[in-house]
């Protein structure tokens, strides 16, 4: 089979279309047939192992000190199930189906193996691949939220980075719950943003948002472009300020709150929750996207052969919300 291997750290440019062995299902795991995979924000970031700050250190024990021991990038994917081990009974040969492995990756290939029992789930039958790849966004927004949070209707929540891949998610999730949001975005993003129901939009290229004067009961900084200390001001006097990407000050700020204050600074590291917990979250959400009520934003769609210019477009920041890679299978 083919696949987007990498051998060294660096630029775009070390990503190269490879023939490489196909994986063959063990006794409790399937085979996908992949047509499409998320090209998250990590991706760059481990490409070039560009982490930085409280994470780093495990990070590069994990996916390599001098190059990666993990060749083949990405962990969120969509396809076909194309072969089955003998003690799998929760797929069949031919479910369509889309998921996440954080750990393994390997979603940037024609064929992926992974256990029945991750995360793996039946694709809805109204969205594509392509709108199915993306999963990680709508976990974390639904964790931070709904758990985290306990956002309630009539709250007001802001959403910092709305127009992103978690942002976008974490919009639309707020209004599944009855909340007044408001979205903080670029200018050309600010239509995006109302259109996936913002109830206000904040052009933070004309406007500092933490100085809106208005009071929220959840701040979500969906880029971790902000602090707890500079949205304070912002929260209602048992408000929350939820990070996506938090530094050492941030969970420092997380223990300091638990025990001090009614305004709290919470964290989840949702992809370091049980498999159990993150598919019934999972499970939950696509309720809602077979509804049509919640829907994966996609900014662009690669053909695998230009992943390089995936990854450049991705690194500079500033994608509406999901950018995908088509995986070809032509011989």
């Amino acid at each position: 089979m083919k696949a987007i291997v990498y051998e060294k750290y660096g630029s775009p440019e070390v990503l190269q279309l490879k023939d490489v062995e196909k994986p063959s299902p063990k006794d409790n795991e399937v085979l996908v047939k992949i047509f499409a995979a998320d090209v998250a924000c990590e991706d760059p970031m481990m490409r070039s192992f560009s982490f930085s700050g409280l994470f780093w250190l495990p990070l590069r024990i994990k996916f390599g000190i001098l190059k990666p021991k993990r060749k083949i990038l990405g962990s969120e994917f969509a396809g076909e199930i194309e072969a089955v081990g003998k003690d799998v009974k929760k797929f069949q040969k031919g479910d369509q189906v889309f998921g996440v492995d954080l750990s393994g990756l390997g979603a940037y290939a024609q064929y992926k193996c992974l256990s029945q029992d991750e995360i793996v789930v039946i694709k809805p039958t109204n969205i594509t691949y392509e709108e199915a790849a993306p999963v990680c966004g709508l976990l974390a927004a639904w964790n931070n939220l709904k758990d985290q949070a306990n956002i309630q209707s009539g709250q007001k929540v802001l959403i910092n980075g709305a127009s992103g891949n978690l942002g976008t998610a974490a919009v639309q999730i707020a209004k599944h719950f009855g909340a007044e949001v408001t979205g903080v975005c670029s200018t050309t993003k600010l239509e995006l943003v109302r259109s996936l129901g913002a109830d206000h939009v904040i052009d933070y290229t004309k406007e500092d948002f933490t100085k809106c004067g208005e009071a929220y009961d959840i701040v979500f900084d969906a880029v971790s472009k902000s602090s707890f200390s500079r949205c304070k001001k912002l929260l209602t006097q048992k408000g929350i300020y939820l990070s996506a990407y938090p530094g050492l000050t941030h969970i420092l700020q997380v223990l300091w709150t638990k025990k001090i204050g009614s305004k709290k600074a919470k964290f989840t590291a949702t992809g370091l929750l049980p498999v159990t917990e993150r598919l019934a979250f999972l499970k939950e959400i696509m309720g809602l996207v077979e509804a049509g009520k919640i829907k994966n934003v996609i900014d662009r769609i690669y053909p695998w052969e230009q992943i390089a210019d995936a990854h450049r477009y991705v690194e500079k920041g500033h994608k509406k919300g999901s950018v995908i890679i088509t995986v070809a299978h032509n011989s």
